[in-house]
Parts: C-alpha cells; structure tokens; sequence
C-alpha cells in the first residue's frame, strides 16, 4: 500500500514534454513526498497521465463512499486528464513547446485558453486531494503546522470551525484551501477548478497548498445528497495530517 502512495505522489502532476524541472512550485508544493519525477515523452497527443489512486476504492469508508470513489476518480478526474491533453494538443505548438510544467500552466493561466485552465486545475487539485487523505486517518496535526495553527487561529477546534466555513460558504462548485506562504497559514475558496497557485485576479490568496477539500456536488452527492455540512465533517476524518505537516514543513 505504501508503494503505491508512493508511486501516486510521483506521476501524479508528471508533464511529459521532457524533463519536469526541478525548481517548479508543483514540486515544491509536495517536495516532502516526492510528487513528481522525470518522465520521458509518452505520445505526441498525450502530455499528463493519471496517477495511481494510493489506495483502494473502499479505503475510505464510511467516511466516504467506494462508489463516489470510483466515479470521482475514474470518470471526473480522467476526464480532466483527457482534456487536458485535447487542449494542449488544439493550441499553437509554438506556445506548448514553452510549457514544461503545470507550474508553466499556472503561471500564465490568464493568457491561455480557458480548456487549460480548468483541466489543468481539475487534474492538480483532485491529485493533491487524493494524497490529502488516508485511511484511520484523522485527528490533531503534529509537528510545525500544529504550532502554525495555533499561531494563526488560536486553536484546532478555531481552526476546523473558519475551515469548515470557508467550505460550506463556497457558492456552487469550488474548493477551500488551507495555504501557507513564507510560513504564514491563510485560507480561501476557489471556484471551479481555480487553486492558489494560478497567477489570476480572482484567486483572493496565493500560496502553497498545504490542504485542500473538494465541495464539488460530484464529491459527495451519492452518499450525502444536498448535506454538504455531513460531507465536510466526514473529511476530517480522513485528512492525513503527517502529509499536510511534511508540505507545511518544506514550503518556502
């Protein structure tokens, strides 16, 4: 099981246009689990993969449910995948051959096709949610982001009740985001596939992700229906805190 999270925290952003840089924000992002390895080239058509689940569909249960799981997975975030690469593949080869990274992507997601950023977001955001989580997870962070925490929102219990509103206020389809930058923790929602390292105007906070959570209908509506409030209070039993610690810990 170990293995494959491992496996999945490396292919799960990988841009095979060549070599992924080194030096990216993605990898930055998730430097402590190893998010993304060098690949060479797939296809001509095809630019991103999608990464290996690190566990099972049922894993999560009862918190979330297998078959959401497996839609949310399988179907949504392939799909994102697939166009992703269909966008990349309609644009001019004179830009693409600029772009080497999703960090590129995200950097001038004002400047290109709309396709491209929400599929770019779509493929980043549910990656960094799937590893966001675990099984018998759950609990109290550890470590510097608990000490963060407590600085930036007097307590956990502050911390999970302004996160919790955060989600639950995010109008229509979105996600919020716990994120750190130079050290300080601050939160936001985003709409759509937008996440806080697109450099645009209506990304309210930018920085490092350090958690995120999925409030998408798709995400929750077969085991909770409209109960979004059900479908959140279910995530934190699931986060895996030693995860959001270790990119906490490594950001810059």
């Amino acid at each position: 099981m170990e293995n494959n999270r491992r496996d999945f925290i490396k292919k799960s952003a990988a841009l095979a246009l060549g070599t992924i840089a080194a030096t990216s924000i993605v990898n930055k992002t998730l430097a402590a689990t190893e998010f993304i390895e060098k690949e060479s080239i797939l296809t001509e058509d095809v630019k991103f993969v999608l990464p290996k689940l690190p566990y099972e569909y049922d894993a999560l249960e009862p918190h979330i449910d297998k078959m959401t799981m497996e839609i949310h997975y399988s179907k949504h975030h392939q799909a994102y995948v697939d166009n992703l690469n269909k966008a990349l593949a309609a644009m001019d080869a004179n830009v693409v051959k600029n772009i080497s990274s999703l960090d590129d992507i995200f950097a001038m997601v004002d400047k290109l096709p709309i396709a491209v950023r929400n599929n770019a977001g779509g493929h980043y955001n549910h990656t960094f949610f799937w590893s966001a989580m675990k099984p018998k997870a759950g609990g109290i962070p550890t470590g510097k982001l608990a000490e963060a925490i407590n600085a930036s929102f007097t307590s956990f219990e502050e911390f999970k009740k302004q996160f919790t509103d955060v989600a639950t206020k995010r109008f229509g389809s979105g996600w919020a985001w716990l994120v750190t930058n130079k050290g300080k923790l601050s939160m936001c929602s985003t709409a759509n596939q937008d996440n806080p390292l697109m450099k645009l105007d209506s990304v309210e906070i930018k920085g490092t992700p350090v958690l995120a959570l999925d409030v998408w209908e798709h995400a929750y509506y077969l085991k909770n229906q409209n109960r979004r409030g059900d479908y959140i209070h279910s995530f934190w039993n699931v986060v895996d805190w030693q995860h959001a610690d270790q990119i906490f810990t490594n950001a810059k």
